[in-house]
């Protein structure tokens, strides 16, 4: 079956590749208004994955990823209307220079090719994934996990649908039913068919992608998010902030796992911050200085500093410096999201400059690093290595370039 599917791939490659820009955009809009109305039968499949995720004891940060509802459903169909209003950046010439025999050289923006996507249960990732590869005229074959099986086959099939509507071929996207480690393993070595792999998941999930895949791997990384509380914050804003990037949404990489706060403010912005945290029935996990400062908060191990617990959890230390806070930070975060909350212009350009992570933020939470927020529509993931692409991954992170080259009969001597 998975050859079969690699083959189908590579025979709407060819097609993806020259669709104009118009078709393209028609066909997001179809999907986009098809979701809509058949969500219905969307959510009656979300419906079964939820009832098997309470029943299996699935924490109430992973439900919170997996259920849809009306609004959810909406806001992937705005996603891809979305998608279908942002400039196609297919057949982009980026520069174009002349030789001194004649050559004009430049670069073209092309497609990446056949892109798979192995996700975990978030059933908005199958729209998402599907309308970012489609702009860019790529094929995609996902690979959601048994949590949101239902889910994804019926947003599936309802976009396939929608594709053929439209007179184009549904196997622009194609979806893995068997949840099988078994299939899951002999995909990730499927790079005959595959041009590029995206997990999108926790830890275990994105390692054994990064481990075991003979395709490329983009790696889209699990989010240790810190902030940090500096002594010239706003402690107002401050926590304001913290509990937005803390309990917004608790199961989401761009979610606040790990808090650093000055010793100057301790005392003023503990207790407080400690019963907001309270009424949100979030767990402290904090150093000794925190424990003295909050009883009811446990005592923080060395790898709780390090874990992202996508729940009512979060780690809290106490730092005497700036300088012990960008330490701390690159020392124990997955280059995801961290930010700063501070009154300091030099402290906010110092952690600007000097924090490694994809996004780095000044007195603002890190629930933002979301490619819908940042203006593209959605996004394939966050990736937090350094090759290809950072960041949120919008449209530019789906493509490559090639050379094209004109000539006027000129031959190497």
């Amino acid at each position: 079956m998975l050859q079969i599917m690699g083959e189908r791939a590579k025979t709407a490659e060819p097609v993806m590749r020259t669709l104009s820009t118009e078709k393209k955009n028609q066909a997001l809009r179809q999907a986009a208004e098809d979701l809509v109305k058949k969500q219905e039968d969307i959510l009656a499949a979300n419906e079964i994955d939820v009832k098997a995720g309470k029943e299996a004891g699935m924490s109430e940060g992973l439900l919170d990823r997996l259920a849809l509802n009306p609004d959810r459903i909406e806001a992937m169909a705005e996603g891809l209307r979305q998608l279908a209003g942002l400039e196609d950046p297919i057949g982009e010439v980026m520069g174009m220079k002349k030789r001194p025999n004649g050559l004009m050289i430049g670069q073209k923006r092309v497609p990446l090719g056949v892109v798979g996507i192995i996700y975990e249960a978030r059933p908005n990732v199958t729209a998402d994934a599907f309308g970012l590869c489609f702009k860019t005229g790529n094929v995609v074959i996902l690979k959601g996990g048994s949590d949101a099986l239902h889910s994804n086959q019926a947003i599936v099939g309802c976009i396939r649908s929608s594709l053929s509507k439209c007179q184009i071929t549904p196997d622009a996207i194609q979806f893995i039913e068997d949840t099988s480690r078994e299939v899951t393993g002999k995909f990730m070595k499927m790079n005959q068919y595959v041009d590029v792999l995206i997990p999108r998941g926790g830890a275990g999930l994105i390692q054994t992608v990064v481990n075991n895949s003979t395709i490329p791997v983009i790696e889209t990384g699990t989010g240790n998010c810190h902030i940090y509380i500096d002594e010239s914050a706003d402690l107002e804003m401050a926590a304001a902030i913290t509990i937005n990037a803390k309990t917004q949404r608790v199961g989401v990489c761009n979610a606040c796992e790990s808090l650093l706060v000055h010793t100057k403010v301790k005392h003023d912005f503990l207790p407080v911050l400690a019963e907001a945290l309270r009424e949100k029935q979030v767990l402290i996990h904090g150093d000794e200085q925190v424990n003295a400062l909050v009883p009811d908060s446990v005592k923080a191990e060395e790898e709780d500093w390090g874990r992202e617990y996508l729940g009512y959890e979060i780690s809290i230390k106490v730092v005497d410096s700036l300088d012990e806070a960008i330490t701390h930070i690159n020392r124990y975060n997955t280059g995801h999201s961290e930010a700063i909350i501070t009154s300091n212009y030099d402290h906010a350009q110092r952690f600007l400059d000097e924090v490694d992570a994809a996004a780095v933020y000044v007195n603002a939470s890190t629930r933002f690093t979301d490619g819908f927020e940042f203006g593209y529509g959605a996004e394939i993931g966050i990736s937090t290595q350094k090759l290809h692409a950072r960041g949120p991954m919008g449209l530019l992170a789906l493509t490559t370039t090639k050379y094209i080259i004109y000539g006027s009969g000129q031959i190497r001597p």
